[in-house]
């Protein structure tokens, strides 16, 4: 009986003593060092690659943000503050819906065919007001100049990037909308298009809250 007991002892023992260690080691020390070492290598990702303006974090360099009015009375979709570069379109998923607000809750596709009749009347409508609020001072952007980007969403419905050629058709309402010349504004986008990883991994870029942010900047000083 008392053997029995005490190999009972020992058992729970070396039991309780191995839960300590792992315990110990992959809830205290393997966190503690991966943390270290993302901090000391990797701390602006490791911080969520957030992006500041004025000393305080305004959003991350990984995912969009909206730049519209507040809505009015009676609206449900809020209109585009036209004085800031836009974003892609926000199809990302919703609940039930389409996320239109870069809402992180859930990220996706739209999942619509390309021959889906709302997916073709989402694009058209979204071709025609990117015509329509960048045809400014005597300058008209083609439809055959408005580029993909601009009227589909991402695979996430987050992208925080825009090409390029987004941003240059934007460069003439945007200088219109802050009393700015277009050569000032074309300047801002060139210096804030990155190119391909590596020279040859993914496409050309501007990231928009980086770009407005710069735009906000260059209008005080002006």
């Amino acid at each position: 009986m008392n053997n029995s007991v005490t190999n009972t002892a020992r058992l729970l023992w070396a039991g309780l003593r191995a839960l300590l260690v792992l315990t110990l080691v992959t809830g205290v020390i393997y966190p503690l060092t991966v943390t270290g070492i993302a901090q000391g290598l990797f701390n602006d990702k490791a911080n969520g690659s957030e992006i500041k303006a004025d000393g305080k974090g305004v959003g991350s360099s990984l995912i969009g943000q909206s730049y519209n009015l507040p809505l009015k009375k009676g609206q449900t979709t809020p209109e585009p503050d036209l004085k800031w570069f836009q974003g892609r379109p926000q199809n990302g998923l919703g609940t039930n819906s389409v996320n239109t607000q870069y809402k992180l809750f859930l990220s996706g596709a739209t999942n619509r065919s390309a021959d889906n009749k709302d997916l073709i009347a989402w694009v058209k409508a979204a071709k025609a007001a990117v015509i329509k609020d960048n045809s400014v001072g005597g300058y008209t952007v083609k439809a055959s100049e408005v580029p993909a980007d601009a009227v589909t969403s991402s695979g996430s419905g987050l992208d925080p990037d825009i090409s390029p050629q987004y941003a240059d058709i934007q460069v003439h309402r945007v200088a219109l909308q802050n009393g700015l010349s277009a050569a000032q504004v074309e300047k801002l986008v060139k210096n804030h298009t990155e190119g391909r990883t590596l020279g040859f991994m993914g496409e050309p870029r501007v990231n928009v809250l980086e770009l407005n942010i710069a735009l906000k900047e260059l209008v005080a000083k002006s």
